[in-house]
């Protein structure tokens, strides 16, 4: 699965890069046989005027044949909204195959 990545507001460090590519790309055995049609990971830094630090958001759209899959999900740490995402997507495949018999 080819993952198109954009950052916005952040410096996207090979760090940064190689853990959502991983993460993300774990879900070619979630997906078995069904083909993507597109995926792409948006990662941002949401604002610098948190009274708390930085807050990360992390949205991925994933592209498959009957229906378009898409998760956000805002942490204090951009590893943890990575995993995050990657966990709803997960649940959201399978509810994909269950929804049409793949």
């Amino acid at each position: 699965m080819i993952i198109q990545m954009k950052a916005e507001n952040l410096k996207l460090t090979d760090e940064i890069k190689d853990y959502a590519q991983t993460k993300m790309g774990a879900l070619t055995k979630y997906l078995g046989g069904i083909q993507v049609i597109d995926a792409r990971v948006k990662l941002a830094l949401t604002s610098n005027h948190h009274q708390k630090g930085d807050i990360y958001e992390c949205k991925a759209v994933l592209t498959l044949p009957k229906e378009t899959l898409i998760v956000t999900k805002v942490e204090p740490d951009i590893f943890k909204a990575i995993d995050k995402v990657r966990g709803h997507l997960e649940r959201s495949i399978e509810k994909y195959k269950e929804t049409h018999n793949t």
